[in-house]
């Protein structure tokens, strides 16, 4: 009987196991925290947002780096089987808005209990509180030596860390030092799927409001790089919410190809700095610019002898309306009927185009995905197994690959892991 080694107990690591168990390898699970799916747990703030229902070809529109790589992983274990293994293993599902699946009980706890269960019932055996220091190999893998000096013999590892985002779950980058001391090449890593912050202060003066059903454009150097709908969230130092976090992906991706670009014209000039990133709001996108100009002045008219900052109260939340009074230009005790055709326009092109300057993002404790990681050429995309060391396979975060907000994260963690922990138990 093989025996596979999994060092890292989050969904790709827990999945893999499943399937290598499954495939009828001996299995051994090692997780360096007291409990499996640390960071299972905290993902969709608690609730876990497993996987998508969209189409397959909405899971690879969604996934922004190395598409094309999943393709094996995503058809070998889609999310239609995720949700049936889910399901069949006691969690029952819902599909929200968005075909974003979540526990029927909106609990994270039930989707880690489900897979605890999974892998007691295959006699995957679980070392917690285990750290593994090294990955033994000699013309291939042979197997692991923990930080305690113990070794293990195995006939495959895999590589299941994750990234190093929230690294109070225990992502710490393990897997990337693995990789590094076996020959991998790594791509950069960088926060992704992360909040904003702008270099504009109101923000804070509308803190924790959260706008519902607006859309956005990331501008670069005058090119649109990100367009998108859904929510938003104002913070005390920019701007969050799934849309944000969605837009921060195509951000870094610009920067990572600003950083490229910069290198090989030996510059060393970090091109993403020559023009200000600009995000746009679009606080009425059901509406175009002239039904907005209709919108604002049939509110006008029924408010004609109120002052411009008391006749606002239909267009935005209250929070928001001394900035947009603010940013207008127009006097807030100006009387409405006394505002001109101009003056009008121009608050319907701002309403439209609410704009904020994008100074960064913030760091890994709060970013939801690591960007960047073992680069996907020194990995089979039909096994997972390494290119450069045989018997070495590597699933979830810890590769260069990462998707926006709405399950397809976790998508990715649960098709790699599978995938590589059939192969991993099969290998000849």
């Amino acid at each position: 009987m093989k025996k596979v080694i999994i060092i890292g107990g989050g969904a790709a690591g827990m999945m893999a196991a499943i399937a290598a168990a499954d495939a009828g390898a001996a299995v051994c699970l090692i997780e360096k925290n007291e409990k499996l799916g640390k960071k299972i747990y905290i993902t969709g703030k608690g609730r876990c947002n497993v996987t998508n229902a969209g189409e397959m070809e909405t899971l690879f529109a969604n996934c922004v780096s190395n598409p094309k790589f999943l393709y094996s992983a995503f058809y070998r274990f889609d999310n239609r089987s995720v949700m049936d293994f889910l399901e069949k293993a006691g969690c029952p599902l819902k599909v929200e808005r968005g075909d974003r699946v979540f526990p029927v009980s909106d609990h994270s706890s039930d989707i880690i209990a489900a897979l605890s269960r999974e892998l007691r019932r295959r006699d995957v055996e679980i070392m917690l509180h285990s750290e593994v220091k090294e990955i033994m190999v000699q013309s291939k893998v042979t197997g692991v030596r923990l930080s305690d000096g113990r070794k293990l013999d195995a006939d495959s590892v895999i590589i299941a860390t994750g990234g190093i985002s929230y690294p109070t779950t225990g992502s710490t980058g393990d897997g990337y030092r693995f990789a590094r001391e076996t020959g991998h090449t790594l791509i950069d890593t960088t926060p992704s799927l992360v909040p904003f912050t702008t270099e504009e202060t109101w923000c804070r003066d509308v803190m924790g409001l959260a706008l519902k059903n607006v859309s956005v454009r990331l501008m670069q150097s005058a090119k649109e790089i990100y367009e998108g709908f859904g929510e938003m969230l104002f913070t005390h130092f920019g701007v969050s919410g799934p849309l944000i976090l969605s837009a921060s992906s195509y951000y870094m991706k610009n920067a990572e190809k600003a950083r490229k670009k910069a290198a090989k014209s030996k510059s060393g000039k970090d091109v993403i700095s020559e023009g200000k990133t600009q995000l746009y709001i679009d606080l009425k996108p059901a509406l175009d610019l002239e039904q907005l100009d209709k919108r604002i002045l049939r509110d006008f008219e029924e408010n004609k002898n109120k002052q411009f900052k008391n006749a606002l109260n239909g267009l935005f939340p209250v929070k928001l309306i001394p900035i947009m009074i603010s940013l207008s230009g127009i006097h807030p005790d100006k009387k409405v009927n006394e505002i001109t055709r101009e003056e009008r326009r121009a608050f319907a092109e701002l309403i439209k185009n609410l704009p904020l300057t994008i100074t960064g993002v913030r760091d890994y404790n709060e970013a939801i995905i690591t960007r960047g990681g073992v680069s996907v050429k020194d990995v089979n995309p039909s096994t997972m197994e390494s290119k450069k060391v045989q018997g070495m396979y590597f699933a979830g975060e810890v590769l260069d690959l990462d998707a926006l907000t709405g399950g397809f994260n976790l998508q990715i963690a649960w098709s790699t892991g599978y995938l590589a922990g059939e192969s991993a138990a099969l290998q000849k």
